[in-house]
């Protein structure tokens, strides 16, 4: 991985002649994204996130932390935040910004840790890559939780981006699960080797949480298909 995403994060935060992020899926066609909004403040914020910032409690892991805006909100709150991402360049730019415990991570490689608060934010799903994938990163999460921990976890339900037939049925592949996406992310003329992404719709997180003991809860809708989800131990 040429780690665009992350150099783009470091450009800004350096000064280095930041260029747009352009990011294009197998269903859509290509976006061109302002890295300055990965930097974005509180206020700045969807209610969603703004939502699971103000559920977060004790001891608190920030998972795919990008630029670290969530991470560095909840520590000028006085929390003791981890923030882990695969980017070095994304971390750099974290330490940079003043996250005191920010490091360069795979959440699946996570041993010997507990938290109070799990944050997937952004479409935290996607980092399960795909759907059959899912599992072992929800077994982790919750390896991961303390006993009265929380997961809190964004995502949307991308169906309403597929044609519907006259009978208002979606034409969604018949292969698969309609929200495992392709990505690809081009910065500054090079483009990112493709990786999976994954939009989970609320009902398919919930039974995937139900099997590995995990209750789901709808925490907020937003304007747009999404929606914060938490995810805790299911009581006995």
């Amino acid at each position: 991985m040429k780690d665009l995403f992350g150099q783009a994060i470091l450009d800004f935060q350096t000064n280095n002649a930041p260029e747009d992020l352009v990011t294009e899926t197998n269903i859509s066609e290509a976006d061109a994204m302002s890295v300055a909004y990965l930097f974005r403040t509180y206020n700045e914020m969807p209610k969603l996130e703004k939502k699971a910032l103000q559920l977060a409690k004790g001891k608190i892991l920030d998972v795919g932390c990008g630029a670290g805006s969530h991470s560095l909100y909840l520590q000028a709150k006085g929390f003791d935040v981890t923030a882990i991402d695969i980017s070095e360049n994304a971390i750099k730019a974290c330490q940079l910004r003043g996250i005191k415990n920010a490091r360069t991570h795979h959440l699946l490689a996570l041993q010997d840790e507990k938290f109070d608060t799990i944050l997937l934010l952004m479409n935290g799903t996607g980092i399960f890559r795909t759907l059959a994938e899912t599992s072992q990163f929800l077994q982790k999460l919750k390896s991961l939780l303390n006993p009265n921990g929380q997961i809190l976890i964004d995502s949307s339900d991308i169906i309403y981006m597929f044609d519907q037939d006259e009978d208002g049925a979606y034409l969604i592949p018949a292969d698969g699960y309609y929200g495992e996406l392709t990505f690809t992310v081009s910065y500054k003329g090079q483009t990112e080797e493709t990786f999976p992404w994954l939009y989970l719709d609320y009902n398919t997180l919930q039974n995937a949480a139900h099997a590995y003991g995990l209750a789901c809860e709808l925490v907020v809708e937003g304007k747009h298909y999404d929606y914060l989800a938490k995810l805790t131990f299911l009581s006995i």
